[in-house]
């Protein structure tokens, strides 16, 4: 009897522990999709991250087209990660998270922003400034859930 208590305790907490989102945007098993944050400054483009060049930051797998991306990268994560865990900006300005496409990006005082797609980019830039400031504040609640 104490060993199956025990496991449906275990099988408890995994199922809670699963069900968490992460703070960070991953998919296939990689922040921002394996996509290579610091090419967005470098390069002024989404390039997509190689196996060869991985750090772990945040508890997330991060994915960088270089050596040289890789170097900047773990010297100053803060610098070149994207806000929000780099879940859509537009969409924390509304409360939630939403997955993001790489093509939808933008740079504003040297932070990084992703977004759901282009169309969805389009009513971001609309008012970048206001849905900062409204992202900046949902952030904390948001990326609990």
């Amino acid at each position: 009897m104490k060993s199956l208590f025990i496991l449906f305790l275990l099988l408890t907490i995994q199922t809670i522990v699963l069900a968490q989102k992460s703070e960070i945007f991953i998919s296939d098993g990689k922040a921002i999709g394996g996509y290579d944050p610091v090419a967005y400054f470098t390069e002024k483009k989404p390039v997509k991250g190689k196996e060869e060049f991985k750090s772990i930051y945040q508890d997330a797998n991060w994915y960088f087209s270089s050596a040289a991306n890789k170097e900047l990268f773990d010297e100053n994560p803060q610098s070149y990660a994207p806000q929000y865990g780099g879940y859509c900006a537009f969409g924390v300005a509304g409360g939630y998270k939403a997955k993001i496409s790489p093509d939808a990006w933008t740079v504003v005082d040297n932070k990084l922003y992703l977004n759901y797609n282009q169309n969805v980019q389009k009513n971001w830039i609309k008012d970048q400034s206001e849905m900062i400031k409204k992202a900046d504040s949902n952030w904390i609640t948001v990326k609990e859930k």
